[in-house]
């Protein structure tokens, strides 16, 4: 407990400075004190999967969403999936959640925190931290607007008109917005829209205010809590204000606080950036998230299953690499944003990325951009279904090869060391929205509707349905995935060579005591997987997703057909 004080004190003063940051580490002190202590298990296995979901994703007549939602999980994912990732289930002003009105509460269209309970009781729940900027209609930003002392520097003021030309951020919209207040005309920071704007944590009263709403999610049953757009947090005029110094040590404060009453809650960084600034908010290993999105993943998949070839995703798979046995990544294909192209780039090439671009158009998909310092605008996120980037939905493609080249990107998704995290609509085999889009003028809408309770039953019900075939498909992935330890989120991982259209890892458990050769074809061809013999113990191989034998041939070869996923496991007497 010593430790930690000194740390969090150690944290505050570099923020705020000695006095202040003494000061603020009194105040935090006694609030910690007081509060009940939480202990969570905190420890991961290949049986953790996590799905992604808007509280009002499956809807029925005269039901509260949240605990329609809560009965299909219960009916459908026991055993499938371990926990739920509710998007931002508060009352909010716009952008699906994300402008929050009031943080303490959950939105009473949504339903109530007796429901998320019950959701509860079957599965590890994680929250929404949406930190780095509160909604305009809320009360904080309304005592803002009419001056009252405590709020006047809960936001973000800018004086005057300096050089925020350096400013690092990822919506083409205007980055002030001028309010009228009793003092006067003021411009206000807002990153995300004129509906969010920026709070200033250089205000120690914010930090406070927000450590007590994160915990307040702790007593509410959060066992994963996730930092929304982390890399804004802290505003420096003159720099690019996108993973300063000071936002890190923020996300150590709130590691450190966690740690002291609550361990085993689990941060998660949400930082849809180049893969090398996502990773830094591992810190050292011990001091910031527990785990952060592997943003990079989702469009080196559609890549390598695009030109059917997976030489790139095997380089980079082979240079990803942990700070320790407390880290490990979330990796995910598709959530309720788009695909971001900006953790790419460096990997892929700029035509790789333009071609992308061209697909993803040709499948009815949208582009959003973001605003470069010098004035012009880069593809920034691509917005389609995961299910349509893949296939053309107005094509005549038998669906069953639709099916098979989709679960082999979501396979790639499953092999990888990490903690695996499925997109609602990814589940269940959803196709794009753009009736939405005409709707609400937004281009993530295309990816963002919601079900009826009673038409995605029926379709579920039909074995030959999209729905059906694609969460049957996934459902023996995951299965195969929890039995064995070899996937376990810090086991071992090594990309092997076996061919350019074979995407091929070699998992092992933490302990040795099992192994596992995922071999993905990319490609819409047959494949032979070479050197297969060189990874695995013995040519009596085992498919745990079919549970069938495999042979390899005498050369150590092992024929792939188009789109095929192999999990081998190959110990001896198994």
């Amino acid at each position: 407990m010593a430790l930690r004080n000194e740390t969090l004190q150690n944290h505050l003063v570099a923020l705020y400075g000695p006095e202040a940051g003494a000061a603020v580490y009194a105040r935090l002190a006694t609030r910690l004190a007081l509060f009940p202590r939480q202990h969570r298990s905190g420890a991961l296995t290949q049986r953790d999967a996590i799905l992604i979901t808007y509280a009002d994703q499956v809807q029925e007549p005269g039901g509260a969403p949240l605990r329609t939602l809560a009965n299909f999980c219960h009916s459908h994912l026991q055993g499938i999936i371990s926990g739920v990732h509710i998007l931002p289930f508060f009352p909010s002003s716009s952008d699906d959640g994300f402008s929050v009105v009031d943080y303490r509460a959950v939105d009473p269209v949504l339903g109530d925190w007796g429901d998320l309970t019950s959701l509860g009781e079957g599965f590890e729940l994680m929250f929404d931290a949406v930190i780095n900027h509160a909604s305009r209609q809320g009360a904080w930003f309304q005592a803002f607007l009419r001056d009252e002392p405590r709020f006047r520097r809960f936001f973000i003021v800018v004086e005057g008109d300096p050089d925020l030309s350096a400013v690092q951020r990822p919506r083409a919209l205007p980055l002030l917005t001028e309010v009228q207040t009793p003092s006067g005309l003021k411009k206000v920071w807002t990153t995300f829209s004129d509906d969010q704007m920026d709070l200033n944590y250089a205000n120690p009263d914010v930090l406070l205010e927000m450590l007590d709403i994160l915990l307040f999610y702790v007593t509410q049953g959060a066992e994963f809590i996730r930092l929304d757009a982390i890399a804004y947090l802290w505003k420096e005029i003159g720099t690019s204000c996108v993973h300063l110094p000071q936002t890190h040590r923020v996300v150590q404060i709130i590691r450190a606080v966690l740690d002291d009453v609550a361990p085993g809650v689990r941060l998660i960084t949400e930082t849809n950036v180049p893969h090398r600034d996502n990773i830094s908010y591992f810190g050292s290993g011990a001091n910031e998230a527990q785990l952060v999105y592997n943003f990079a993943l989702p469009p080196l998949a559609l890549h390598a299953i695009r030109v059917g070839d997976a030489r790139l995703l095997t380089r980079w798979a082979s240079e990803l690499a942990l700070p320790s046995k407390q880290t490990t990544f979330f990796n995910f294909l598709a959530s309720h944003d788009g695909i971001g192209l900006m953790p790419v780039r460096g990997i892929l090439s700029e035509e790789d990325l333009m071609k992308l671009v061209e697909g993803v158009t040709a499948h009815g998909g949208l582009v959003s951009y973001r605003n470069n310092p010098d004035g012009s605008r880069s593809p920034y996120e691509l917005n389609i279904n995961y299910f349509d980037a893949l296939s053309d939905p107005h094509s005549s493609e038998p669906l069953a090869i639709q099916v098979r080249r989709f679960m082999a990107s979501q396979a790639i998704l499953l092999s990888l060391i990490g903690v695996p995290a499925i997109y609602f609509h990814s589940l269940f085999g959803s196709r794009g929205w753009p009736e939405g889009v005409a709707q609400t003028g937004r281009n993530r809408t295309i990816n963002r509707q919601k079900l009826q309770m009673a038409e995605l039953e029926a379709g579920l019900s039909r074995p030959q349905s999209l729905r059906a075939q694609v969460f049957a498909a996934y459902a023996r992935l995951l299965r195969a995935r929890a039995a064995s330890p070899a996937f376990h989120p810090n086991g071992a991982q090594a990309a092997k060579s076996c061919g350019d259209s074979i995407f091929a890892l070699l998992r092992t458990a933490p302990d040795f005591g099992a192994t596992v050769l995922c071999l993905q074809n990319v490609s819409d061809q047959a494949q032979l997987a070479y050197g297969v013999a060189d990874y695995l113990e013995t040519d009596t191989l085992i498919d745990l997703i079919t549970d069938r034998s495999v042979m390899a041939s005498g050369e150590g070869t092992i024929d792939l057909k188009p789109y095929e996923t192999l999990w081998l496991d190959g110990r001896p007497g198994r």
